[in-house]
């Protein structure tokens, strides 16, 4: 299963951020704790070249704790200054500005001895899709002044917003990358919510989540599901076996594959079958 997903939005999403990238002095890239590489864009690297640095692991309360601690080690080892967050209960959220302050101290002591004293720092919050952006900083501001949504593309423009009167942020759309020349990568995107699902076959795409979590996680499916199997049942099979427990039948006894698709991706995604991460540093 190969996905692509790039609407025409993201383009000028890019273009946007290219030009607004000498206004600020920090790029803070938000990415999702249960696929850490799956959900870095690439073009961010080339794009926050030369500016201050922070990796945000939200969603860290669906994600396995201690593979997100290795991602921090593994982040903070290339250099990066790490957050791990959970922007729906607020849990790490605020640890941004102290850390914003900490990397601008230098050049606010400079700025300071030349008379400039309210100088806010600009941070550009940046991320894939439906990574948790708008929660993010609506947590952080304390009130709800972007929108949200389960599903990805709900911010579209860039919005200015102020953190106390010294550190303003630059909240961007979610934006993703013109190919995903790893198919790995385009699977977990897509399992974890990245790509708009309106796109995908969400009966394949289930069938093979199946298989990534049999090989992980091998009890979560029996665990939430009471799902018994062997080494020699398809993924498929597996599939319409959570079907038929949860009672998806269609005339003569046949399973309804697609809402058994359904249900395992909501669930997956809504950390219902137990703290997961797909990915481990390398």
């Amino acid at each position: 299963m190969d996905i692509q997903w790039y609407p025409g939005h993201m383009t000028k999403t890019r273009r946007m951020m290219e030009e607004n990238i000498s206004l600020v002095d920090i790029v803070a890239e938000i990415l999702d704790a249960r696929i850490p590489h799956s959900s870095r864009n690439p073009d961010i690297d080339r794009l926050a070249a030369n500016k201050k640095r922070i990796i945000i692991l939200n969603k860290a309360d669906l994600a396995d704790s201690e593979k997100t601690k290795a991602w921090i080690r593994y982040f903070e080892d290339k250099g990066f200054r790490t957050l791990c967050t959970d922007s729906r209960s607020g849990r790490g959220v605020k640890d941004i500005a102290p850390l914003c302050r900490e990397l601008m101290k230098e050049k606010m002591e400079r700025l300071r001895a030349r008379g400039r004293i309210f100088v806010p720092s600009r941070v550009m919050i940046a991320g894939i899709p439906n990574s948790g952006k708008s929660t993010f900083i609506n947590r952080l501001v304390g009130k709800s002044i972007t929108k949200t949504g389960d599903k990805p593309g709900v911010t579209r423009s860039k919005q200015w917003v102020s953190i106390k009167k010294d550190i303003q942020l630059l909240d961007t759309p979610g934006i993703l990358w013109p190919k995903f020349d790893d198919k790995q990568v385009g699977l977990r995107l897509a399992f974890t919510g990245a790509v708009n699902d309106d796109i995908l076959e969400k009966r394949e795409l289930a069938t093979l989540l199946v298989g990534e979590l049999r090989e992980k996680y091998p009890n979560a499916l029996r665990e939430r599901y009471g799902v018994e199997y062997g080494e020699k049942e398809s993924d498929y099979e597996i599939l319409s076996k959570i079907g038929k427990i949860r009672g998806f039948l269609m005339k003569g006894e046949e399973t309804d594959m697609l809402r058994s698709a359904n249900i395992l991706l909501d669930e997956f995604r809504g950390g219902k079958l137990g703290k997961i991460t797909l990915e481990i540093p390398e």
